[in-house]
């Protein structure tokens, strides 16, 4: 670890991968659905071998090689959401990696971390989309995902290797620290970001291309984000 970096340590306590299948007819298919792996995964530049995803313009690549989801989060939803929610729990959202211990709170964009025998860093937050409402039942998720930032993050692989339940997941390097993955998740889904603040987040180190062009977007003092599509879906 890196002088000066806060350690952060947790136990990989869910491994999940699935792929494309169609789950609503007259709409697109999805991997959203994912299974638990109780085996050893192999992971590489684009993801776990047993893993894939249906649209790569929006899921996966490089930089989306996998999504980790905090697994603290299912218990606020239960909360939240009443019955609607009791049978949320990890891998409820289609995500890869599940833990207790690391959010999006404590966790920056950039920050390389080990997993199993890989590594990893943090690249971007999540954008939820509609596929949420349709696989959970709850017509609101992906916007009350956008709202609370709760949304999981983005890893691009750094060095290949195998991972299992029951891994140690470490913090190596934090290099924009302050940083958060909430906050800068909180910006990339704000359709009327400060300009300026914008213009310096499309400059932040390690940040995933396709974010940093957003942010150059919105740094534009006309701009102007329409997300009705991305959370409400086709019609």
């Amino acid at each position: 670890m890196k002088s000066g970096t806060i350690e952060l340590r947790a136990t990989i306590i869910g491994l999940y991968t699935g792929r494309p299948r169609q789950h609503w007819p007259g709409k697109p298919v999805s991997a959203i659905v994912k299974h638990l792996a109780r085996t050893t995964q192999e992971l590489g530049p684009t993801g776990f071998a047993n893993d894939e995803q249906a649209d790569l313009s929006v899921h996966g690549g490089l930089e989306k090689a996998v999504h980790h989801y905090a697994a603290e989060h299912y218990a606020d939803w239960r909360s939240e959401l009443g019955q609607d929610a009791q049978d949320f729990g990890p891998g409820r959202f289609g995500e890869n990696i599940a833990t207790l211990g690391l959010t999006e709170a404590g966790l920056c964009i950039g920050d390389r971390l080990t997993l199993g025998s890989a590594v990893v860093e943090i690249s971007q937050g999540r954008q939820p989309c509609w596929k949420l409402n349709a696989h959970t039942g709850v017509a609101t998720m992906a916007k009350l995902f956008q709202e609370t930032a709760r949304t999981g993050w983005y890893y691009r692989v750094i060095t290949p290797g195998s991972v299992s339940i029951g891994d140690e997941i470490r913090r190596l390097e934090c290099p924009n620290p302050g940083w958060t993955v909430e906050r800068v998740t909180r910006a990339r889904l704000n359709p009327q970001l400060d300009p300026g603040l914008a213009a310096t987040l499309a400059r932040l180190p390690r940040l995933a291309p396709g974010w940093a062009a957003a942010f150059r977007r919105k740094a534009g003092p006309e701009y102007r984000e329409d997300v009705t599509a991305r959370l409400d879906g086709p019609a």
